[in-house]
């Protein structure tokens, strides 16, 4: 047993573990728990950070099928904001320390690249603010509306003044279950080519994973290990944030039977945080889906950032997340403090504020 042991631990530090060394870890969480805290702590100390931002969901306008969304149709009303309703919210998030600003929305079926655009050159025009804008499936949707290529749509909006992007859309990068949860969405290989595409062009971004409906854990594991795969070739992912599904006011969550258990959650961070070593070091947890205790919890298992205020976030609120819709930066420090880490606020790209 030790050999074997000492086999894994050398794996893991050599960033070369592989599928059956994390299905192995898996099943004994109080091994992979204890290695998750362990790099957690090498890579990262007792830092915790957290960053002061805001979510603009501009449109709840979609011609998207996805099951797990409640977004567009949980609401009275169709809407897409206008650009001085989009200023009007910047400007309050910068009065209040924001340094990001990120914006998503359904997919409209009549905006174009320059929409896109607009919307982040209007913004660039009056703040000096990081721009974390438009997942791979928006991108995917701008270039078939405009009759060009996501790379083009991509060289455009950087064009801009975008800074970064969010690595959603990702939800689990298997064909298989993709075709039951988000038929008309992009599929795995599109989404790795756009992010690929992405940060050859020098626009960084996120990566997620959408856990706790139909998924095997086997296919939660091939999908870290895709997120691997990639960042050894690019490098460009900032973060890696596991997203917990949230059941209400969709259908998917009716079809799902049971509720995942905190210690699943914390299996999901763990083994995030040991198959990325060392390429990717920053493991975020979200608060809005786990609720902001076991957010804090969640820093026993290989996490060390705390994610967003956020200020505004209603796709999650409306699928049913346990949290509210902002948290201010003196309660993140405070969560930090008191879990006995060191709270620091952090930029978009991990560089930490004074």
């Amino acid at each position: 047993m030790k050999e074997d042991f000492d086999g894994l631990y050398e794996r893991i530090r050599a960033g070369k573990i592989e599928r059956e060394d994390a299905l192995a870890l898996a099943a004994n969480p109080p091994l992979l728990f204890r290695i998750a805290d362990e790099l957690r702590k090498e890579e990262k100390g007792d830092v915790v950070t957290y960053l002061v931002n805001r979510n603009i969901n501009f449109t709840n306008i979609c011609v998207g099928t996805c099951k797990f969304c409640a977004f567009k149709g949980a609401q009275e009303e169709e809407y897409l904001l206008s650009l001085d309703t989009v200023l009007g919210r910047v400007e309050e998030a910068v009065n209040l320390g924001a340094t990001e600003i990120c914006i998503q929305g359904g997919l409209h079926p009549n905006l174009v690249v320059d929409n896109y655009c607009e919307i982040i050159e209007t913004i660039k025009s009056q703040f000096d603010v990081h721009l974390h804008a438009y997942s791979p499936m928006e991108i995917y949707h701008a270039a078939r509306n405009s009759n060009m290529s996501e790379e083009e749509v991509l060289k455009a909006l950087k064009k801009s003044g975008l800074d970064s992007m969010p690595g959603t859309a990702a939800e689990i990068l298997d064909d298989s279950v993709r075709a039951i949860i988000c038929p008309t969405k992009v599929n795995t290989a599109k989404w790795v080519e756009i992010i690929k595409t992405a940060h050859r062009l020098g626009i960084p971004s996120t990566a997620t994973i959408m856990y706790g409906h139909i998924e095997s854990l086997e296919n939660r594991i091939d999908h870290i290990f895709k997120i691997r795969e990639i960042q050894r070739e690019t490098g460009g992912f900032t973060e890696f944030v596991p997203l917990k599904f949230m059941r209400k006011n969709n259908e998917l969550g009716q079809m799902v039977e049971r509720n995942v258990p905190f210690a699943e959650d914390a299996i999901v961070h763990a083994l995030v945080r040991v198959i990325l070593h060392p390429y990717c070091t920053n493991l975020q947890v979200s608060w809005v889906k786990l609720g902001v205790r076991d957010a804090q919890r969640m820093l026993q298992f290989g996490v060390n950032d705390m994610g967003g205020t956020l200020m505004e976030e209603n796709i999650s609120r409306l699928s049913g997340s346990p949290s509210g819709e902002y948290m201010s930066p003196e309660e993140f420090e405070q969560l930090i403090t008191d879990a006995g880490r060191t709270p620091k606020r952090r930029t978009t790209l991990y560089k930490i504020r004074s």
